[in-house]
């Protein structure tokens, strides 16, 4: 398995108490603290999540604060050590929050994963420079160049590009040399200045970027897709009430596209509305750790 040691020492926040109660089914905040990850710039993601925030304070009748963490681990932890009640986890660092709480005060459970096209899967991309003398993934073979990922814990932006190649038999190290850049538009704003000649990141928020301009689909070449792999669960503290916890997804549940709300919330996750998920739905996220260090 993945070694949990490698996120270890990377956020303070292992050594902070909890900062709410425990025990099973009575947590009922009149705040919920809800963590959005670092995809993107963090004033672009808060700015983009208003109508969320909006939505859920009204369904819910509660106070939303929306957080974006620094990076991956940091709201792994986070959600550890009981400083957010809810929060919309990447499928990668979902399953490492979830080993790390085994034995713990605190767990987690998903509850709903993004629906685009009918389906609850998506997929990573990888990229290359356009200008580049990369064409596939036959050229990376002992070519020794710089390979940007995002975040560690990401999984379209590390793991599975990263599984994709080695599937083609490119291992990091004797093929390529890895750079972490922490987010997935940074990865490609990288590949397409030519900073790195190959970069792996989310297949949405790629097509994203070229929409917003931010890309420019000439400066750049798609290598290849990976497999599907189910998006990026919703999870929440399993030591709130059953009573809150039925609201928080009933409210997810219930966000229709082409309805005022609907669309103010899942414009930002390009998203057509929220689907059930369960635990057993990421044990292929799981595999794809075991083999990828």
């Amino acid at each position: 398995m993945l070694r949990r040691s490698f996120l270890l020492g990377l956020t303070a926040a292992a050594g902070l108490a909890l900062s709410a109660p425990a025990f099973a089914g009575t947590y009922n905040p009149d705040k919920l603290k809800i963590a959005l990850l670092p995809d993107e710039n963090a004033a672009t993601v808060i700015q983009n999540n208003k109508g969320l925030v909006d939505y859920l304070e009204n369904e819910l009748g509660k106070e939303i604060e929306l957080i974006v963490t620094t990076d991956y681990s940091s709201m792994i932890e986070a959600m550890r050590f009981g400083r957010i009640d809810v929060a919309y986890f990447g499928p990668a660092s979902y399953t490492i929050a979830k080993d790390k709480m085994q034995g713990g005060d605190l767990d987690i459970e998903p509850f709903a994963a993004r629906i685009k096209g009918g389906s609850t899967t998506y997929q990573s991309v990888i990229i290359a420079n356009a200008n580049s003398d990369i064409k596939s993934l036959d050229d990376i073979k002992g070519s020794g160049i710089e390979l940007a990922f995002g975040d560690q814990a990401s999984t379209s932006s590390h793991f599975a590009p990263k599984y994709t190649m080695l599937k083609a038999g490119l291992s990091a190290g004797a093929d390529y040399n890895q750079n972490f850049l922490g987010a997935h538009d940074a990865v490609a704003v990288s590949v397409q200045r030519g900073n790195a000649k190959v970069g792996g990141l989310s297949r949405p928020i790629f097509e994203s970027l070229i929409e917003k301009g931010m890309v420019d689909p000439e400066k750049v070449r798609v290598l290849t897709y990976s497999d599907d792999i189910p998006q990026y669960p919703w999870v929440y503290r399993t030591d709130l009430s059953e009573a809150v916890r039925n609201k928080i997804s009933g409210a997810f549940y219930a966000l229709k596209k082409g309805t005022p709300e609907g669309d103010a919330v899942l414009k930002p996750f390009k998203s057509d509305g929220f689907a059930k998920i369960t635990d057993q739905d990421y044990d292929i996220i799981r595999a794809i750790r075991s083999n990828v260090q």
